[in-house]
């Protein structure tokens, strides 16, 4: 496995927000974990990123442990992070928040690189708009623009925390265009979604949290086939 996360519990300040969560991504993998507002869907991706560190459990990062690190580490050693809000420069343009994201990567092979040029190619629209100023672009480009900006520090692993939220419907197809091109490079993804349309076409595998405990695992058709889990733990 590229990622086991094994019974974590994260707190804030005193509110206690993750119940012994367990999760596993393999290598190539994409694996969504669903679940309503506030279940403790991005407080797990930031757990693991480090940004809100579980007080007990373990974290393993292709075989190696990676609670307690602090985010900058976790980073070098190979996980991306692309935030529900983004938090892209506003003040930099399109090729300048790319250059702070770039970094040497860990591909074994040269061409494996993600490069400013090869994201280009995948997000064709960043490229027109390399010397805008990244906070006169839209929702979708910005959403773009941070994933693209995630790719260039050339990461194995990506958690993505609601890319699609806030977005018009032909610019989440686009964007699932693009996830889907990624998916097939072989990278590995941790999706964090309330669309199951949208991540039910893209990933693998499910987990579905709700109030800070995992309550379902399975593969996307298992879900897909499960009226009575989507029901209790996906509806409004």
């Amino acid at each position: 496995m590229v990622l086991e996360v094994h019974e974590i519990h994260t707190y804030y300040g005193q509110s206690h927000v993750l119940f012994g969560v367990s999760l596993d991504v393999a290598q190539g993998e994409v694996v969504c974990l669903l679940g309503r507002n506030g279940a403790g869907k991005t407080t797990t991706l930031r757990s693991i990123m480090g940004l809100t560190p579980p007080r007990s459990g373990r974290i393993r990062y292709k075989g190696g442990e990676i609670l307690g690190l602090p985010p900058h580490q976790i980073a070098r050693r190979g996980i991306g992070f692309v935030p529900e809000d983004r938090c892209i420069f506003p003040e930099l343009t399109v090729w300048e928040n790319l250059e702070v994201g770039r970094k040497n990567g860990r591909a074994r092979e040269q061409q494996q690189l993600w490069t400013v040029e090869r994201v280009f190619k995948l997000f064709p629209q960043l490229r027109a708009f390399q010397n805008r100023l990244g906070g006169s672009l839209s929702g979708g480009e910005q959403q773009m623009l941070t994933i693209a900006r995630t790719l260039v520090g050339n990461p194995e692993l990506i958690l993505l925390d609601e890319p699609s939220e806030g977005l018009a419907p032909v610019v989440v197809q686009a964007l699932f265009d693009q996830l889907m091109n990624l998916k097939r490079e072989g990278l590995s993804i941790l999706l964090s979604e309330q669309n199951l349309g949208f991540a039910t076409a893209l990933g693998d595998r499910v987990y579905i949290i709700e109030k800070g405990e995992i309550r379902y695992r399975g593969t996307t058709a298992e879900i897909l086939e499960n009226e009575a889990v989507r029901t209790a733990y996906l509806t409004v």
